[in-house]
């Protein structure tokens, strides 16, 4: 049983090996809470994470032996912004449909796996934009199926469906909207998986700070996730899993070709694990945005 718990924990849906849930925070950064006007719009989301050491369930003390994940992933993403109104919002949906290499080794556990195919796919069928003369704000809600494969340690399924609640804002603090602040918050309430655990509801915040310099914005973003509620089942525990991490972003819209390109780099500085083992390391996220 601890074996198996250790996987679980080891692995997530997209990228970056989250224990508790399938929304994999650094993502989005800059304006995280800022929706686009009315269209059709493809992001793409290129990840890389190395996990440079995983935690001990229940500490945030580090596995003995050499233990380590890569996972690279590309999540493509539709969302569509329409012209109706409601409550005062922009009407929108969205769908996200990941694809994923994970690559993992748990001498902890004598584990070594690799894996390749589509991860569980999201439907948002509720988003909602508000815009104000400095404010932006958006409210969400959808489902992560229990589609992908989740039979192997790296699989890219992770086993249990989710229920994601959005929320967030962006301050812009001048009147040319050339310095902001956003924070994206993401809520998921987990289904148990088919071994009777019941991942506990999980809480993911996205933040940034940004500067706009010339027609490129660079800023601070970071992430912090966190455990609200213990696993329920055999097996688990009352011990809550958590991570943390700063990085830097720059975005560069293309001019006349209704593309947007965005790279950042997160440093995870602290972690602890819950009912399974939690990996800390780095993230690598590249974005491409194109208005269809």
């Amino acid at each position: 049983m601890k074996k198996i718990l250790i996987v679980a924990a080891a692995l997530s849906a997209l990228v970056g090996a989250h224990a508790e849930g399938h929304y994999v925070p650094g993502v989005e950064g800059i304006q995280a809470a800022s929706v686009p006007p009315p269209g059709l719009y493809y992001l793409g989301y290129m990840a890389n994470y190395n996990a440079e050491q995983f935690k001990q369930p229940g500490t945030s003390n580090a596995l003995p032996g050499d233990n380590k994940a890569t996972i690279f992933a590309l999540a493509n993403r539709l969302a569509w912004i329409s012209n109706t109104r409601v409550l005062g919002a922009d009407f929108g949906m969205e769908t996200i449909v990941p694809v994923q290499s994970t690559s993992l080794t748990l001498n902890a556990a004598k584990i070594s796996d690799t894996q390749s195919g589509f991860g569980d796919v999201y439907l948002g069928p509720l988003v909602l934009g508000w815009h104000g003369s400095n404010w932006d704000a958006v409210g969400a809600a959808g489902f992560w199926l229990k589609s992908a494969e989740s039979s192997s340690p790296a699989s890219a399924g992770k086993g249990f469906a989710s229920t994601m609640l959005t929320g967030g804002a962006t301050y812009y603090f001048d009147a040319a909207k050339s310095i902001s602040g956003s924070a994206l918050m993401r809520y998921e309430i987990n289904d148990s998986k088919s071994n009777g655990i019941k991942p506990g509801d999980q809480i993911s915040l996205e933040w940034g700070f940004a500067k706009v310099l010339g027609t490129t914005q660079v800023g601070l973003v970071g992430y912090d996730q966190m455990q609200m509620s213990s696993d329920s089942g055999t097996g688990a525990s009352s011990n809550k899993s958590e991570r943390h991490a700063i990085g830097a972003e720059v975005v560069l819209p293309l001019m006349g070709s209704g593309v947007i390109l965005k790279a950042a780099a997160y440093r995870e500085y602290k972690a602890q694990a819950g009912t399974g083992a939690e990996p800390m390391g780095n993230l690598l996220r590249f974005t491409f945005v194109k208005f269809l």
